[in-house]
């Protein structure tokens, strides 16, 4: 038997200082804080969230990333500059926090990614427009209802 996964729940991190990694997502993301112990802190994303667990030595992975949905990736992109970090200057975006894990960052009107209307509410984000092109992909899937 198999059961079919529906999702993700959380993606968790290690870093290597946790005070140094929440004040990096804190600069370039609106962030509320789940909770906090000494060593670990959670970081909601609407009805998901982010884990950060502080240890660990190893270096990063070069290719390993977790794809982050953004109201605006332009925007972001040119935060990231502003602050001094390693970004391309256009096209795809890839961003690495303090510890090494790498982001890639996605805008939300461009890709399937979903968010149901009630918690696009609770976000403030229900003004958020699908792309035709991400409309489309939803459609093919049966998923999107306008």
């Amino acid at each position: 038997m198999t059961v079919r996964a529906v999702g993700v729940n959380h993606i968790a991190f290690e870093v290597r200082d946790l005070d140094e990694a929440l004040e990096w997502y804190e600069r370039y993301f609106e962030l509320t804080l789940r909770g906090r112990h000494a060593k670990m802190a959670w970081i909601d994303l609407g009805d998901q969230f982010l884990a950060l667990s502080e240890g660990g030595s190893e270096a990063p992975d070069r290719d390993r990333h977790v794809g982050l949905v953004v109201e605006d990736k332009e925007a972001l992109r040119s935060a990231l500059i502003a602050g001094g970090e390693a970004v391309a200057p256009g096209g795809h975006l890839r961003v690495r926090d303090p510890s090494g894990n790498q982001l890639e960052i996605v805008d939300y009107r461009e890709v399937q990614f979903s968010k149901t209307p009630a918690v696009l509410r609770a976000m403030g984000l229900d003004g958020l427009e699908k792309t035709p092109a991400a409309r489309e992909e939803l459609r093919a899937k049966g998923i999107d209802d306008g």
